[in-house]
């Protein structure tokens, strides 16, 4: 079993913020592969079994209930339970030192000011996990302000380009490994092109 860690915040005046990027996507995963959500109060967090094609491991998906700051507590829980090493735990976050819509894979890092980050890697007790980062843009001023804000109507388009594309890099992890999946997207052109096209120049990390 492998695990797969959403950040993100619970209640509905979360849904839709910038923060919430990586529930996004579990739940577009878990919709996907019509597999239903249960809360479970031993971990403080939603979970959700699936299973991809092609795939032999099960991906157990957890949304940490406990809110951003505290998601390592949750995590923690849930890994022990399982017992799950550090090593095969993934995490989709979001992140502001990417553009909006940017996807990019990391094996390992710091938590890059990240408050979900930070608390995960304390809890875990390292940085060895997996990472699927999407871009939702610099913040024009106060950077909490930013994250805790609601995408615009003219950035969704981009939005749910990216949470697929984090998908599909997830895919990639789980089949053919990171370095595989760091190959094909994180060089990809900006999805600023066009929300429909991939295609052009590569970026520049």
């Amino acid at each position: 079993m492998k695990i797969l860690i959403g950040l993100g915040n619970p209640g509905q005046q979360y849904e839709t913020t910038r923060h919430n990027v990586g529930w996004m996507a579990l739940d577009r995963l878990a919709e996907r592969v019509s597999s239903k959500w249960r809360t479970d109060r031993r971990f403080r967090a939603s979970l959700a079994e699936v299973t991809l094609p092609g795939i032999d491991d099960r991906l157990l998906l957890v949304k940490p209930l406990t809110f951003m700051n505290l998601s390592g507590e949750a995590a923690r829980a849930v890994v022990d339970f399982y017992k799950v090493p550090v090593e095969d735990v993934l995490v989709i976050t979001d992140d502001m030192a990417l553009p909006l819509g940017f996807v990019r894979v990391r094996p390992r890092g710091s938590d890059g000011g990240h408050n979900g980050l930070k608390s995960l890697v304390q809890h875990l007790g390292g940085q060895d996990f997996t990472r699927i980062r999407v871009g939702v843009g610099a913040p024009a001023g106060d950077a909490i302000g930013h994250v805790l804000g609601t995408f615009q109507r003219e950035e969704w388009p981009y939005v749910h380009q990216a949470v697929d594309t984090a998908l599909d890099a997830l895919e990639v992890v789980l089949k053919d490994g990171v370095p595989e999946a760091m190959n094909r997207y994180n060089r990809r052109a900006s999805p600023e092109l066009s929300p429909d096209n991939q295609n052009g120049e590569e970026d520049a990390e």
